[in-house]
């Protein structure tokens, strides 16, 4: 949809600025300063930047959503109705009528407690409602409408019984039930998949030009951006350093934080999508080592989760999968939620028993290894999570947790585990004097440099990294990356790096598995299964994935929707934590 200079501003913001106070009331610590932008009718306006650059306070100052300390001040007007310093009615019929909300986490956002269709009606209710039987109608139109296959169901459904993707849809189902002129999209597609990403970026297309409706999209993933926005503003430490039509930025950004900021956005390459001979089938063989020793390997797994209760029936996770991984190499494991990714690194970690087939990890037979075998061989793994705020002990010390593997599985004295925390911390260029601190003390990509530093405390054979960028900036997730790379060239040691996230991979391994359903579908050399896939599941994961170039999303996104409609987005009856 074009949108003209013309149209209708439907959000006006003039000269924002946003404080909040200290503990005595003063207002002290300014985080939006002086910021002015526009939405139009049709328009899809992002509001890019890092976290703390006060994209997201300006999106809820929209909506009188700041707690009591802030203080708001400037002009922040939805069509005629001035909304700073308005009456709580007024706000109370914008949130959820005029503007609609969608949130990050819809899991988080909905009531665990009742079903979807209850919230939806006590949504529609708060704005007019109408019979019993019009609140169900319009419920079932709206789902129908953000793109529900069977919106019966989903409309009786309880939200852990959704998967991520349908939970969205529902969420921006309930966000249309106002008939809003400006949808806030505030992070819509972070805890998706690629392929349900691409399926609500479509959905968030459709909307703005069926209906019109103007979209304030607050991001920090630029692939989103080049996908789906008009303009673009981008804010850093609470000021706007830019403001261009989406071509223009990507292709002649001004500022020199826009320019690092594209900058650090891994990059996937061209994609062939044309159709291939299929690939030989992935045996017991796969991922051929050239007579290089080994870290891990897996033969013939199956792993099953057992089902709970009297009727329930148990789900095969990982079938029949074998994967050798050679010491010094890096393997990217890529597939969407519940394809097995995760569960294959707990298999090799041991905190998963298999039905069948053998784990080896540096030689050793887990399954026929004595205890004191077992505890050298998990020693030799270390391992990265997603989340370093939940990984690492919120009452140690961060020495203390560095140090951790160091006391439970060396001969160190005290002294000598100060030292070799302190070189721990500087090889993940963190100061020595870190090591007093606690984790809230950190930043999110500080933190996951402290569980990198405690993952190769050891020295490990093997590091097992589960997702481990995906919380992070994209300028903080590109030096993650780089400290990656650099300690396993100096280290040797080799990675199975698990992720979603196809240009990651695509910067950092050196051969790329690819899971569905339990299974390895593809594997070889990244240029080889990135670029020129065989199987078509890899090409609809490739397809669906953003790149940070408008011209060439506007060809990935037309080769995604030439797939037929079914190949677009896969489902599986595995658990979410697979």
């Amino acid at each position: 949809m074009t949108v003209s200079t013309h149209s209708p501003a439907v959000l006006s913001v003039k000269g924002l600025r946003v404080a909040f106070a200290d503990g005595s009331g003063e207002p002290v610590r300014r985080v939006v300063h002086d910021v002015s932008f526009e939405v139009r009718r049709g328009q899809v306006l992002a509001l890019v930047g890092e976290s703390g650059s006060g994209k997201s306070v300006t999106a809820m100052s929209t909506l009188g959503l700041l707690p009591p300390d802030a203080s708001v001040e400037g002009s922040i007007r939805l069509g005629s109705d001035e909304l700073v310093g308005a009456s709580g009615e007024l706000l109370r019929s914008v949130r959820g009528g005029r503007i609609g909300t969608i949130f990050q986490e819809p899991m988080t956002a909905f009531d665990p407690v009742l079903s979807i269709g209850s919230q939806m009606a006590e949504a529609i209710r708060a704005h007019g409602g109408g019979s019993r039987h019009a609140v169900r109608d319009r419920i079932l139109e709206l789902l129908r409408s953000a793109g529900v296959r069977d919106p019966e169901r989903v409309r009786r459904a309880f939200p852990h019984e959704l998967s991520g993707g349908q939970l969205q849809r529902a969420m921006i189902a309930m966000a249309l039930s106002g008939d809003p002129s400006l949808l806030i999209a505030d992070e819509p597609t972070t805890a998706l998949d690629v392929t349900v990403q691409a399926g609500i970026l479509e959905l968030l297309r459709e909307l703005r030009d069926r209906l019109g409706t103007a979209v304030l999209l607050i991001t920090h993933d630029m692939g989103v951006v080049a996908d789906l926005a008009d303009d673009v503003v981008v804010m850093r430490e609470g000021r706007i350093v830019e403001r261009a039509d989406v071509a223009t930025l990507f292709s002649r950004p001004s500022d020199d934080y826009t320019k690092d900021l594209l900058a650090a956005v891994p990059k996937l390459g061209e994609l062939d999508v044309a159709e291939r001979p299929a690939a030989p089938a992935v045996t017991h063989d796969a991922g051929a080592h050239d007579g290089r020793p080994l870290a891990a390997e897996l033969a013939g797994v199956d792993v099953v989760y057992a089902g709970r209760g009297l009727r329930a029936t148990s789900a095969k996770a990982v079938d029949d999968v074998s994967l050798a991984i050679p010491r010094g190499s890096i393997l990217g494991l890529v597939g969407e939620s519940g394809s097995g990714k995760s569960t294959v690194g707990r298999t090799l970690l041991g905190l998963l028993q298999p039905r069948s087939g053998s784990v080896s990890v540096g030689g050793v037979d887990l399954a026929r290894a004595s205890a004191r075998e077992l505890r050298r061989a998990r020693a030799s793994i270390g391992t990265v999570f997603q989340d370093p705020a939940s990984s690492l002990n919120p009452r140690q010390t961060i020495g203390d947790s560095v140090a951790e593997p160091l006391r439970l599985h060396s001969s160190l004295d005290q002294a000598a585990r100060r030292s070799r925390v302190a070189e721990l911390l500087e090889s993940v260029h963190l100061p020595r004097d870190a090591a007093t601190r606690y984790q809230h003390e950190l930043s999110g990509g500080q933190r996951q440099r402290v569980a990198i530093a405690r993952a190769v405390a050891l020295g490990p054979a093997l590091l097992i990294a589960d997702e481990p960028t995906s919380a992070l900036d994209v300028s903080v997730q590109a030096l993650v990356l780089d400290l990656l790379r650099d300690l396993q060239r100096d280290l040797g040691f080799a990675c199975l790096f698990i992720s979603h996230d196809l240009a990651v991979v695509s910067e950092l391994a050196d051969e790329v598995a690819v899971m569905r359903a339990g299974r390895i579908v593809e594997r070889g050399p990244v240029d080889d299964v990135l670029r020129r896939p065989t199987e078509a599941y890899t090409r609809r994961l490739l397809a669906a994935a953003p790149v940070a170039d408008p011209v060439a999303q506007r060809t990935r996104r037309e080769a995604w929707r030439a797939l037929p409609t079914d190949d677009r987005t896969t489902t599986t009856t595995l658990p979410e934590s697979a």
